[in-house]
């Protein structure tokens, strides 16, 4: 008997297979068998084990993950090695493309014809294009004078009522050194006039009640007026008498016989003059 094979150097488990031996025909032990499994079961905890540590968490945002090849040492474990550069696999996340969006367009309440912008959608926010635009009569713009003097409007109704009466500022044409003058669109003055007044029979009944209140109130002032320039007109007419006064006693004495004197009598003034006569 070889002295090797009595020592039990031949027939570990643990060292690679050498190519010059030949392999075992025999079957092997239930004891390496149990082994075996036990080595096996435990490189394949090991492998999942290191997949769960290299796997992307769901935040990473990664869109690669490596692929690793598992190779049988025939010793009862695995080995796991990363693969070659050129038949590394990359797994791609295709995201589905966006839709195609179509631009918002504004239909035009005058024509029915879709357009992107223009003036009155722009500064009035009123669906109407430049080409059906009427700067004269429909779409015309007034002052913010216009508006409170000829729809008996407040200040409130226009920048406080919900929503605010939108405006475009211009330059004074009477002075540019003033302020700016604030533009409003008429349709939407008369608008906030019938929700201000209720109706247009409302509107016209106070109307016509502040132009009576107005026409009263001139008739007052023009009264009073009139009541000054007389006052003027009589003071400037009256003359203050100035002169001395010039007592006309006449000839007639009244005798005072219990006092023993002599009285006369102003026949202009009634002042009386007493006197003693020796």
């Amino acid at each position: 008997m070889d002295p090797l094979e009595s020592n039990g150097a031949v027939g570990s488990c643990s060292d690679p297979p050498d190519p010059l031996i030949k392999p075992r025909t025999e079957p092997l032990p239930p004891a390496v068998l149990a082994r075996i499994e036990r080595n096996r079961q435990r490189a394949l905890l090991l492998r999942q084990a290191r997949l769960a540590r290299a796997a992307p968490s769901a935040g990473d945002g990664a869109t690669t993950a490596k692929v690793m090849k598992t190779i049988d040492s025939g010793a009862g474990f695995f080995i796991e090695e990363e693969e070659e550069d050129s038949e590394r696999r990359t797994l791609k996340v295709v995201h589905k493309p966006a839709p195609v969006m179509e631009p918002d367009y504004l239909m035009c309440e005058e024509c029915s014809r879709p357009f992107m912008d223009s003036y009155l959608s722009n500064s009035f926010d009123l669906s109407v294009c430049d080409q059906c635009r009427d700067n004269e009569v429909k779409h015309r713009l007034i002052s913010r004078t216009e508006a409170k003097q000829l729809f008996l409007l407040k200040d409130c109704d226009l920048d406080l009522r919900e929503p605010p009466l939108r405006f475009v500022l211009k330059k004074n044409p009477h002075n540019p050194r003033w302020g700016d003058m604030k533009l409003y669109l008429k349709t939407q003055v008369v608008k906030r006039s019938l929700e201000v007044w209720g109706s247009e029979e409302a509107l016209e009944e106070a109307r016509e009640s502040r132009e009576e209140n107005r026409e009263v109130q001139k008739q007052k002032r023009f009264n009073k007026k009139v009541k000054e320039l007389r006052r003027a007109v009589r003071s400037s007419m009256y003359r203050k008498d100035t002169s001395a006064h010039q007592h006309d006693y006449g000839p007639e004495e009244l005798v005072d016989e219990e006092e023993d004197q002599y009285r006369k009598v102003c026949k202009t003034c009634g002042h009386q003059l007493t006197y003693e006569k020796m």
